[in-house]
């Protein structure tokens, strides 16, 4: 535990000098809220699931959601994998560093960066746009750490099987945007065209975004999509277990 914990405390450190992984999981996120507020304002969903909902009640948990995703396919694979190809993993297990404490610390910190955007991305929207507060913040909180460990134990496959940090880039930023436009974040997916609608309810993030959205707005806990988000990270975590590499 005091290993998980020092690395944990270095890992903070390291992330806030990495301007990229900044820039995805606060910047970005924000500048396109921004966006659709001055885009939309007080408009409200015409159809679908969340016919009536403001549409800022409906992007605000989507992109906390997708603050979220934005550690998993972006910072921790960039991060892991450019710990091994410069041999940092490498020295860390020969000092005696365990598995568990070294990927236990990553979630960790994965779990304080989600909450510190969502927390800004969920302030904004209520200063800024009158977002009403989530109905159900025990369903929140529960959908918002099971997508926290799907897109971490995500982000640790990732980084174990591509070979070194830039492939590792150039592949989460790909999925991240794919996911960004299809999976409900950018536009609710019932405007997309079926053969798209039907790619983005096969991606992470739809699940995780529609576990935040039930709560939010009163609908009740999204036990299936819950499942689906634990069923894929547990997934992530047995395969990444099996082919994560130090070096």
């Amino acid at each position: 535990m005091r290993a998980l914990w020092k690395l944990a405390w270095t890992e903070i450190k390291l992330f806030m000098r990495e301007p990229i992984t900044m820039i995805f999981s606060f910047a970005f996120p924000i500048l396109v809220l921004v966006l659709l507020g001055g885009i939309f304002g007080a408009r409200t969903v015409i159809d679908g699931d969340f016919a009536g909902v403001r549409m800022m009640n409906y992007y605000v948990p989507g992109y906390i959601a997708l603050v979220v995703a934005s550690i998993g396919l972006i910072s921790l694979p960039v991060h892991l994998a450019n710990y091994r190809e410069h041999g940092v993993l490498r020295r860390l297990r020969a000092s005696g560093v365990p598995e568990p404490a070294l990927l236990g610390a990553q979630a960790f910190v994965s779990l304080m960066i989600g909450l510190v955007g969502g927390v800004l991305i969920a302030g904004l929207g209520f200063a800024a746009y009158g977002v009403s507060a989530p109905e159900q913040v025990g369903g929140l909180i529960l959908a918002f750490v099971l997508g926290v460990f799907a897109f971490t134990a995500i982000g640790v496959l990732l980084a174990s099987v591509l070979p070194n940090a830039r492939s590792a880039q150039a592949v989460g930023l790909l999925l991240w945007f794919v996911m960004l436009f299809v999976s409900g974040t950018s536009a609710p997916l019932h405007v997309l065209p079926g053969w798209m609608k039907k790619v983005g309810e096969a991606l992470p993030l739809y699940h995780v975004q529609k576990s935040l959205e039930g709560p939010w707005q009163g609908h009740g806990t999204e036990t299936l999509e819950l499942l689906v988000v634990w069923a894929v990270g547990a997934l992530a975590a047995l395969i990444a277990a099996r082919v994560f590499r130090w070096e």
